[in-house]
């Protein structure tokens, strides 16, 4: 145990080291009393910061969740941004209207928004203006079996491929742009921002190699990966004078619409996984239909036995073995070992009796 002379010591030069900070800060002018240091000037710095480093997907999100939690807590000072304050905008998230028809927000989003707020938050207490980041738990979220593209349902969009109409103007047949796309997410896994950012330039169709740069992946690095064969057969009728692999002259809703005209052509439509959930009022269209990161989970779920977990985790870039393993256990789920299971004895004879 320490003695009261060393805890006066121990005290002491804490407070020497306080007084040092605060006489550093006066003579530069950058003192400011933790109270008065305000949510706005925060803000500012904040957003100057994430825009210079994030990809704007991401700070689309972090702008979003933080305009939510000031239009409902309204902050003055970012001290004032408490756990309880926190659940404060938790029960007014779930009160408020979802983006679909007759919903509420989802348990996702609120999940979302949190998650934003607490990297904002960290950054705050690194750069002063609050003394801790206020803890705060996840919402429990419904668990959900999650879509991925079935080999059955790819065939079939890839043979309604040429109800597309857009991109148009190409040389080349919609389809063949359609089917290249679908083809490419089938069997690397890129993200959908990944594969319309790639560039003729780092392509090299000889090679059999394509290089997805840092500003465009999660990942947030360079690389160079091998691209299959059938592959380069489907991306080398799409060369052209233009900038990208994919090149996409319009919103990523118009592309998300188009996508929904060759699932409608190919005749699917899927269960909707939210039936049952009283937040997801009324159902529609689009809970029937895939999207995007469907193709990213059908590269995982439809190589996940073929590899090892390691492979998986470079093929997808995730940053976290973590990651992976969720795709290897959704694997797991969606396609079970059944090979060696019992089948009874089946006749459609009736036995005689004696």
């Amino acid at each position: 145990p320490l003695t009261a002379l060393a805890c006066q010591e121990i005290f002491k030069r804490a407070a020497e080291r306080l007084a040092a900070r605060i006489r550093d800060e006066l003579i530069t002018g950058t003192y400011q009393r933790e109270e008065r240091k305000t949510w706005n000037e925060f803000r500012q710095r904040y957003e100057a910061d994430i825009r210079s480093r994030l990809r704007p997907a991401s700070v689309r999100s972090a702008t979003e969740a933080l305009s939510h939690l000031e239009r409902i807590i309204k902050p003055k000072q970012a001290s004032s941004v408490t756990a309880e304050r926190l659940s404060e905008f938790v029960r007014v998230r779930k009160t408020e209207r979802g983006k679909k028809k007759n919903s509420l927000t989802s348990m996702a989003t609120i999940n979302g928004n949190l998650r934003c707020i607490k990297a904002a938050l960290r950054l705050a207490h690194e750069w002063g203006y609050i003394k801790t980041v206020p803890r705060f738990r996840m919402e429990k979220e419904p668990k959900k079996l999650p879509n991925y593209v079935t080999p059955e349902h790819f065939a079939l969009m890839y043979q309604s491929a040429d109800a597309a109409t857009k991109p148009a103007d190409a040389p080349f047949p919609i389809a063949d742009w359609w089917r290249a796309l679908l083809i490419t997410a089938q069997m690397t896994g890129w993200r959908i921002g990944e594969l319309l950012s790639l560039k003729w330039a780092d392509v090299d169709l000889d090679a059999g190699t394509a290089t997805t740069r840092h500003r465009d992946n999660k990942g947030g690095r360079d690389e160079r990966v091998a691209l299959h064969p059938i592959v380069i057969e489907h991306i080398r009728p799409l060369r052209a004078f233009v900038p990208c692999v994919f090149q996409w002259d319009h919103d990523r809703r118009t592309l998300d619409v188009e996508f929904a005209k060759i699932q409608d052509a190919a005749g699917i439509k899927l269960p909707c996984r939210d039936a049952g959930d009283p937040r997801h009022g009324k159902c529609t269209d689009a809970c029937h239909r895939y999207g995007f990161h469907d193709e990213r989970r059908a590269f995982a779920t439809l190589n996940a036995e073929n590899m090892t977990r390691e492979a998986l985790q470079a093929l997808m870039r995730h940053k976290n073995s973590s990651t992976t393993d969720r795709y290897i256990n959704m694997a797991r789920q969606i396609k079970p070992a059944i090979a060696n299971l019992h089948v009874p004895t089946l006749t459609t004879e009736s036995s005689a009796t004696g």
